[in-house]
């Protein structure tokens, strides 16, 4: 697109397109002086003129480009067209920038440029360059320039996942490195956008390298990990531009130090080393549990459990030895009325591990010592031999326990096997059987507590052993609200649904059991009754069309109540987001533009402007004018929203204009259109001066009998104009000097242009009478106005009239100025006339006697009008009513 461009008297001036670094050209200025190169420049003027072409090209077409930074505060001064052009100023694209018309400075507007969101596809490297048009000049050419925005530092870096995962295994080398993948990015350009890294938190365990082009960061193993001590670590990740003032973002960087096999099994200082049977226990009976442990984890903590060979066979046919678990039990009932004691040499073995030893002596007693019994006194509720307490109840008493048996045994006490949440208090002899934390029916819903009894014989050579089971069950209550999978649920739907349709399944689950369990959905009672959620399933639905330009988004709040007394609920909010479709045409603010403009107007001059509105969004919503069944001279600016003119316009070869304005969605899968009527009227300006058409010209000529009664019209001036209104209204006026005026026997009506007798013709008027006439239209603030010659010829004889040439005028060239309201130019009405006729009859009837003095007075004003055209000039500022009857010309 070429745009003209003055170059202020050089004749012709061309500069070639300045390429931008995006490829566009934004200035390409073309004048030529009048309609081409005259025939006759020679060839020095038109180098000399290529010259001074080539150097405003330099100074013009090349450098004329403004750089400012983004997210300037509005008023800021951008720039400034007036040291490259001469005043006015308009600037046509007023986005972004407002421009003096007088100075040509513009400034930044309320709108501010971001240059991430001006450019966003733009690289690092590149400009972000706006193109602007602006009209300079007195001339009004229209011109293109770029502002270039730069970058500030207005953007922080930004890590696309808050947190870092990475496995390190342990036995990893120092000086090891692990790319990362999960780098910063920064929209900001140039040193905006440059990006450095550091660690924190790493305890001089872990350090960063980075590339020099800082495109690879890399996690360095300073020194040497061990799971065992440590298995993970959480260190920050800073990442910090180089701005003026530096921004920065921080991820978390986790690294999980892996297992290897490096440890092997050792057996625990709790596990048994001395255990005692009763004689008459029964098989499966649980003996020991050994334990051993390894500081490894997952499969390299796996251990397995055996008997070792040298085991005597007495041993492993009583007892046998589980490999995962390390439970020693007993492989048969027992019926031993002899003490008896048996080693048990127990292995622990890992991978790629020798095996660690222990070694288990068990005692078998003889039955009949075994007298000792527990008795249970219940005080919790139970049924059959069960205990039901409800959980989250405080610690407890359930029971008393009692030892009764032989009296021989001293000193036996009960103990509880194994880690439940259960303890046994002595009391008076009596054990209390108690809860130790409140219970929890979410976590477990049933106990079984293992009560073993423990004494020693009044000789004190034998312990003894016995056990007994106690169930503990656990009741529920409501003390679990529902919890939704999710706590805010996003879904998109487009506008124009189908009523009725399934949007999305809320969930909510309950610890709790039974009723306390069970849950039930609702809305919000301010909820929109369109939407609709099943109580027992959470399927959420709407039963009415959406429409997105009535409501773009909505925010529902779901509530999740279990049915216990009492229920206990929890919220989950629901956003629903409405897409668009392209369900609405453009919309113009009226169907019909009317406007009115001068008709001296330049081209590209603004006409209007034309409204057109689109509710939807997206393209959907971006329009787009076009004039169509026209061919008129006006086009749709899109970039305002105006129409303009294209050509110069004239009032006088078309007074309106009628066109039709299609305005175009750029929707999908097709555009809507609307259309709206405009009509033109093109105003008028005075730049038509009158046209006389009677008399056709200066030296025609009209005899008029002597014996014509006053008042009578005896010529007429025919004029036209082509303007309107005032322009078009034309007055007549008769120039000559006021005393050549007054005695005058014709008078001219200013408003019709008629000629009429002003008073009875005498023997004095006999003669050609010369009337130099102005036509002036009403135009402001000048009017413009043609001249004309009415020759008259009084004369007895009504032959025909004949001047040679025309009269000439010798007054003042200036005729704007004289006045249009003479004596001679005043408008008599009719009813005036005839009165002035009769008195002036009756005045000639009563004057008969003065007839004689009447001649004299005609033969001296003859006698004078022959004395001065004998002089053969005309003064200055006289016009001759009577000359000669025959005109020569030398044509």
């Amino acid at each position: 697109m070429n745009y003209a461009f003055s170059c202020a008297g050089l004749g012709c001036c061309l500069c070639p397109p300045h390429s931008l670094t995006d490829g566009g050209t934004w200035v390409t200025c073309v004048r030529a002086m009048g309609h081409g190169t005259p025939n006759n420049m020679n060839w020095a003027g038109l180098l000399q003129n290529l010259l001074v072409v080539v150097h405003l090209q330099q100074f013009i077409c090349g450098s004329v480009r403004f750089p400012i930074p983004e997210e300037q505060e509005p008023g800021s001064l951008a720039g400034s067209l007036g040291k490259h052009f001469p005043p006015q100023y308009q600037l046509l694209t007023q986005e972004y920038l407002w421009m003096d018309k007088n100075t040509g400075n513009f400034y930044t507007t309320e709108q501010r440029m971001d240059r991430e969101s001006l450019c966003p596809e733009e690289t690092k490297a590149e400009e972000c360059i706006i193109l602007h048009n602006a009209v300079v000049g007195p001339s009004e050419d229209l011109i293109q320039f770029p502002v270039i925005i730069e970058d500030i530092n207005d953007n922080a870096p930004h890590f696309e996942n808050s947190e870092i995962h990475l496995r390190v295994s342990e036995d990893m080398t120092v000086g090891t490195s692990f790319i990362l993948d999960h780098q910063a990015q920064d929209r900001d350009a140039g040193q905006n956008g440059e990006l450095h890294y550091r660690l924190e938190d790493s305890d001089g365990v872990f350090s960063l390298k980075v590339e020099e082009d800082g495109t690879v960061i890399m996690l360095v193993v300073q020194t040497a990990l061990d799971r065992e001590t440590r298995d993970m670590y959480h260190m920050a990740l800073v990442a910090t531009d180089c701005g003026s003032e530096p921004l920065s973002a921080t991820a978390t960087l986790i690294v999980t130090v892996t297992d290897v096999n490096d440890n092997c099994p050792s057996f625990s200082a709790d596990s048994p080393r001395n255990v005692t049977v009763p004689g008459d226990s029964p098989k499966n009976m649980l003996v020991a549990q050994v334990r051993a442990t390894d500081q490894d984890s997952g499969p390299n903590a796996a251990i397995v459990y055996s008997l070792s060979p040298k085991v005597s066979e007495r041993a492993k046919e009583l007892f046998s030895l589980d490999s995962v678990t390390g439970y020693i039990r007993l492989t048969q009932d027992l019926q031993s009325d002899n003490s008896e004691v048996l080693l048990l040499n127990v292995l622990a073995s890992g991978h790629h591990c020798p095996p660690a030893d222990t070694q288990v002596t068990v005692s078998i007693l003889p039955k009949a010592n075994q007298e000792l019994t527990i008795k249970i006194g219940f005080i919790a509720e139970h049924q059959n031999q069960t205990m039901v307490l409800p959980e989250n109840q405080p610690p407890t008493v359930l029971a008393v326990l009692e030892l009764e048996g032989d009296s021989s045994f001293k000193g036996s006490s009960l103990a509880i096997e194994s880690e439940v949440p259960f303890t046994l208090s002595p009391q008076n002899g009596k054990y209390l059987l108690s809860t130790s934390k409140p219970l929890d029916y979410e976590m477990k819903s049933e106990h079984y507590i293992y009560v073993v009894v423990q004494g020693r014989s009044a000789e004190g050579s034998v312990i003894i052993s016995s056990r007994r089971e106690i169930r503990v069950l656990v009741a529920d209550v409501n003390d679990n609200a529902p919890l939704f999978f999710q706590s805010h649920y996003q879904l998109e739907v487009e506008e124009n649904n189908q009523p009725g349709m399934s949007l999305l399944r809320v969930s909510a689950s309950d610890a709790d059991s039974g009723y306390n369990g069970r849950v039930t959905y609702r809305l919000d009672k301010h909820t929109s009754t369109i939407f609709n959620i099943a109580p027992e399933t959470g399927q959420l639905s709407v039963s009415a069309v959406l429409d997105r330009e009535q409501q773009g988004v909505y925010k529902l709040t779901v509530f999740a109540q279990d049915s216990g007394s009492p229920p206990l609920e929890s919220v989950a909010t629901v956003s629903i987001r409405v897409l668009d479709q392209n369900d609405n045409a453009p919309v113009f603010l009226t169907p019909h533009f009317i406007f009115f403009i001068r008709e001296d107007v330049p081209p590209f001059a603004q006409v209007g402007g034309v409204g057109v509105t689109d509710p939807d969004e997206g393209e959907n919503g971006n329009t787009e004018l076009h004039v169509v069944n026209s061919s008129g001279p006006f086009v749709v600016d899109n970039t305002n929203g105006t129409l303009r003119t294209t050509n110069n316009l004239d009032r006088e070869t078309d007074d309106r204009y009628e066109l039709y304005l299609l305005a175009s969605d750029h929707g999908r899968p097709f555009a809507l259109t609307s259309t709206a009527r405009v009509t033109i009227f093109v105003e008028d300006i005075n730049d038509n001066q009158p046209k006389v058409i009677l008399p056709s010209s200066n030296s025609s000529c009209q005899t008029v009998s002597p014996a014509t009664i006053a008042g009578t019209i005896i010529a007429k001036i025919y004029a036209i104009d082509e303007d309107s209104g005032l322009n078009s209204e034309m007055t007549y006026t008769v120039v000559a000097p006021e005393s050549v005026r007054n005695s005058s026997p014709f008078r001219l009506d200013s408003r019709s242009g008629n000629i009429t007798v002003a008073q009875q013709l005498l023997q004095k008027d006999l003669g050609m009478h010369h009337l130099f006439i102005v036509v002036r239209d009403g135009g402001k603030p000048a009017p413009l106005y043609t001249t004309i010659w009415v020759n008259l010829l009084v004369n007895e004889s009504v032959g025909p009239c004949n001047l040679d040439r025309a009269p000439t005028w010798t007054g003042t060239s200036d005729l704007h100025q004289i006045p249009s309201k003479a004596p001679i130019c005043e408008v008599e009405d009719t009813r005036s006339a005839q009165l002035t006729l009769l008195v002036g009859l009756g005045m000639m009837l009563v004057s008969t006697c003065l007839l004689v003095a009447t001649v004299v007075l005609y033969l001296k004003q003859k006698r004078r009008s022959l004395r001065q055209n004998k002089r053969g000039h005309i003064e200055e500022i006289e016009i001759p009513l009577r000359l000669k009857d025959k005109y020569y010309s030398d044509d």
